[in-house]
């Protein structure tokens, strides 16, 4: 009877037992996510392997399950294990012979957390190159450039002879070169962000083009019709060319023969252009009113009489001022106009037409008689009426 019931005791105590540890166990998965790797293989884990961060143990292996040409692979977190919802899984090997582990990356440093159940695809994550993989890859480029390869005839052979031909004494130099080149590198890196700014602006340009790709295209086709019209025509180009390369020699020859001629009408031309420039104003209104002056003087011509009529105002084109007579001297100091004598009118210019009445002009010293202001110059600025 005791026996008995010591067996009792003991299974009694065994179920009690192995409900505690379920328990525990559930507690435990209760607290860490769950999440499902894939892999291209995965050789050396099992489950309880460890899981890493940073070589850090974050917790373990649940189950490693072969599909189809992936390994499904079970991981559960430990309690509180921040893991970021970007996350790949790598399996690592230390060395050859230690024991391989599942490592996640990155670290968690904030932002949105991994979910429960998360799944891994196997084009995230990596797996380590087996020796044999490596052995059989050294393999196939030893063979690839042995005598059943490309050196069949020779050729590698060659290469390499020519190679430590070039290389021969040439040691200082590729050293040189190789500071030289680690300098530039340096100078580039002091100026990354000038090279990245012009980067930015070619990517720009390039971008312009292509949406302008039709413009573009429009352009090269003209250039091409342009090209090709020169092409046609280079006989025609080079006669030109070559009549222009004498006219160009003539004109030198020219130049150089009567240099100082040149200069000297150069020279009378200044003058006249200072003048011109000092008058635009005044040219720029005459050239404004003479199409309105031509008009009127065609429209005042008579051709019976051959004379051109008009009414003038006299007293308007002095400005304001009065004609000056005999009977009118009270204004001989004054700005009118004067009759002018006929010595001053013969040194006047010559008109198309002969003049038809009184000719009057301003008076410079403001004597004047019966027949005009006293002396030949009194009269200036003459005008005919």
């Amino acid at each position: 009877m005791s026996r008995r019931r010591a067996l009792t005791i003991v299974l009694a105590l065994a179920v009690i037992a192995a409900t505690v540890v379920g328990a525990l166990r559930v507690l435990a998965d209760s607290g860490g996510k769950r999440i499902t790797a894939y892999f291209d293989h995965a050789v050396g884990i099992y489950p309880g392997s460890d899981l890493r961060i940073l070589g850090v143990k974050v917790g373990e292996v649940d189950s490693v399950t072969p599909q189809g040409q992936h390994v499904k692979v079970v991981v559960t977190l430990d309690r509180g294990v921040r893991v970021p919802k970007d996350a790949r899984a790598a399996v690592v090997s230390p060395s050859v012979v230690a024991d391989r582990y599942v490592q996640l990356a990155p670290a968690y440093t904030g932002g949105p957390e991994i979910a429960d159940r998360a799944e891994l695809p196997a084009s995230r994550n990596a797996t380590p190159v087996e020796v044999d993989q490596l052995y059989a890859s050294l393999t196939e480029l030893s063979k690839s450039l042995g005598p059943g390869g490309v050196n069949a005839t020779g050729a590698l052979s060659g290469l390499l002879d020519t190679g430590a031909k070039n290389l021969g004494g040439n040691g200082a130099a590729i050293g040189d070169s190789i500071e030289q080149f680690g300098k530039a590198a340096k100078t580039l890196d002091g100026s990354s962000a000038h090279l990245f700014t012009t980067l930015s602006y070619l990517q720009t340009f390039t971008t312009l083009l292509k949406n302008k790709d039709g413009a573009v295209r429009d352009a090269q086709n003209k250039l091409a019709d342009v090209t090709s019209f020169f092409a046609d025509n280079k006989d025609n180009l080079a006669g030109a060319l070559k009549e222009l390369g004498t006219a160009l020699g003539n004109v030198k020859t020219f130049i150089r023969d009567n240099r100082a001629g040149l200069k000297a009408e150069v020279d009378k031309l200044a003058p006249l252009t200072q003048i011109l420039v000092n008058q635009r104003a005044s040219l720029a209104e005459a050239l404004d009113t003479a199409p309105l002056a031509a008009g009127n003087t065609l429209n005042a011509y008579d051709p019976a009489h051959r004379t051109l009529d008009g009414r003038a105002n006299i007293n308007e084109i002095s400005m304001g001022g009065d004609i000056v007579t005999p009977l009118n001297p009270a204004v001989a100091g004054g700005a009118g106009l004067v009759p002018v004598p006929q010595a001053r009118l013969r040194a006047l210019p010559a008109l198309p037409l002969p003049p038809v009445g009184t000719v009057y002009g301003t008076a410079a010293d403001g004597a004047i008689d019966a027949t005009g202001p006293s002396g030949d110059p009194a009269a200036t600025n003459g005008g005919r009426g």
